[in-house]
């Protein structure tokens, strides 16, 4: 009896020791929320597991808390998660050097932009006086404005104030001077104001480069200190990977420091500027990849922008009888690049905003892709496009690479300057996502707009400015579906920069970068899509902000 026992609590003890389930050990467990993972089947789950920076698992609570245990578990307590925005066009360094310069953003008149230039120059201790954010079309005089009052108030510092698009500046005489800038001087790719034969003051694309040239660089403590202050202000908004659309090398090389000591962590996809030196540097060297830094794309300029009539367009300009603005290259410029790009594995992308800067870029890609392929070059902008040359983008894999919020900012002026006929064919995302084959890639331009890429969402879905004007959206036929809006942000933009098998989804083996909101922006009515806030950034499973989450 005893020995039947005795067998029998063996073989219990056996099947129990067999039977125990062994608890995998992770760094991160997320749990008790809602997950838009962004997969290809648009999987919306409850948990996952992190280890190395790298999602292990993803599933249920119930199951993520039963096969794994970890150093740290974060309740989502109902929220949502997503994966960590990208921005694919904005110029993130050109914005954290903004940081230290005058604000000019919003100003309603050119008085109110003296006003506060001239608090900002009490404190500037910088050898040049610098502000940017400026836009005519936003004051009560839609006017250029003249430098005859930064004449007078700043008759020896020299003073270089950027328009908002970056492709026009306002500057003294001090500064015109310095540059070697007078009534006679001609710019190829550029143009000069003048009013009564006398120089305004304003200066536009390659002319602004002129002047622009001339301001000393910043020093190196202030650099680092700005870009890791823009780092934060990413965060707060979700973003853990920006496209910088066109860096020259020292810029990279600065970034790439600050990666490899640990100060930035923020993921950065790198479009090299096609200055000689930069271009030169990368053509020898070739891509550069490491986890946070990507540097495969050359970003060139066909035209200027539309808000400047720089823009180049097909006919007249509504606004400005016999002005088309202008091609910032010849067309043999463009092809040179573009044989370099083919040669050395670099994708393209090319900054078109009028319909014939558009219709030239898509003629000299049509003759380097031949259709099918796997280059995935880019047009950055793709502004105004008509419908025939829409229609192009799919033949060769073109990615139209926008800014939605281009459209709820220029929606106000942008039938003034191209006409009734074209508005219909600008800001049109809906037709170019069809178009180009089912992908497109959203950003921000920032800091041409704000860097907050919920705003980007809403402007999408719903073709409202933060406002909720007009309130039935601008040419509301081209909202972009919320499922459509999110993956442009995330896994489309993460394909663009070829880059989707690491980033852009809440998968196994990918980055664990995410993002927590304390609002299901899929779910929820449009307008209380801007009201929502960033509860939590993860990059590499790693906790970069927290709202008191």
């Amino acid at each position: 009896m005893n020995k039947k026992l005795t067998l029998a609590g063996f073989f219990l003890l056996i099947s129990t020791l067999f039977s125990c389930h062994i608890q995998r050990h992770v760094d991160t467990i997320v749990f008790n929320g809602k997950i838009y993972t962004v997969d290809n089947g648009f999987s919306v789950v409850e948990a996952m597991a992190i280890k190395n920076g790298k999602i292990v698992s993803i599933g249920s609570t119930e199951d993520m808390l039963y096969d794994y245990s970890a150093d740290e578990k974060i309740d989502l307590k109902g929220n949502t998660a997503y994966p960590g925005f990208i921005d694919a066009h904005c110029h993130f360094y050109g914005y954290a050097t903004d940081l230290t310069k005058c604000n000019l953003t919003g100003t309603s008149s050119y008085s109110e932009l003296i006003g506060q230039l001239t608090e900002f120059a009490k404190t500037n201790k910088f050898t040049w006086l610098l502000g940017r954010g400026w836009d005519q079309n936003d004051w009560e005089v839609k006017e250029y404005p003249n430098n005859h009052e930064l004449d007078s108030l700043f008759p020896t510092l020299p003073v270089f104030l950027m328009r908002i698009d970056g492709h026009a500046a306002l500057c003294n005489s001090a500064a015109l001077k310095l540059a070697g800038i007078d009534e006679n001087t001609k710019i190829d790719g550029g143009e000069i104001l003048k009013k009564d034969g006398k120089l305004t003051g304003v200066v536009i694309d390659h002319a602004m480069e002129q002047v622009f040239s001339k301001i000393p660089p910043f020093s190196s403590d202030i650099v680092e200190s700005s870009i890791l202050k823009a780092q934060q202000n990413c965060f707060e908004v979700g973003l853990t990977t920006v496209d910088d659309a066109g860096l020259g090398k020292d810029s990279i090389f600065t970034l790439h420091k600050l990666q490899k000591e640990d100060k930035l962590r923020l993921r950065i996809y790198a479009m090299i500027s096609d200055d000689p030196v930069t271009l030169n540097h990368f053509i020898e060297h070739g891509p550069f990849k490491s986890d946070r830094l990507n540097v495969r794309a050359i970003k060139i300029y066909a035209d200027g922008s539309l808000g400047s009539r720089g823009a180049c367009m097909k006919a007249d300009y509504a606004d400005l009888p016999g002005h088309k603005g202008f091609l910032l290259h010849p067309a043999s410029y463009f092809v040179k690049i573009a044989d370099e790009a083919i040669e050395n594995g670099f994708q393209l992308c090319t900054h078109a905003i009028g319909d014939s800067a558009v219709k030239i870029t898509l003629a000299f890609y049509d003759a380097h892709l031949n259709g099918e392929n796997n280059r995935r070059w880019r047009i950055e902008h793709c502004q105004v496009v008509s419908e025939a040359d829409r229609k192009r983008l799919g033949t060769n894999n073109i990615i139209p690479s926008v800014q939605p919020t281009h459209a709820t900012s220029d929606m106000y002026w942008a039938e003034d300057r191209i006409g009734k006929d074209r508005i219909k064919e600008a800001y049109a995302y809906k037709d170019l996502l069809d178009d180009a084959g089912g992908i497109i890639a959203f950003g921000t331009d920032f800091p041409v707009e704000g860097i907050n890429p919920i705003n980007t969402f809403y402007a999408a879905v719903a073709r409202k400015d933060l406002k909720g004007f007009p309130e039935n959206g601008f040419q509301i036929d081209n909202k972009i579906k919320k499922k459509d809006a999110l993956r442009a942000m995330t896994i489309w933009a993460a394909y663009s920069n070829f880059e989707e098998e690491e980033k852009g989804s809440l998968e196994q083996g990918k980055f664990a970068d995410f993002v927590i909101l304390d609002t299901d922006i899929m779910k929820c009515d449009e307008n209380k899509i801007p009201a929502t806030k960033v509860l939590a950034t993860f990059v590499n499973g790693e906790r970069v902000f927290s709202r008191g989450f």
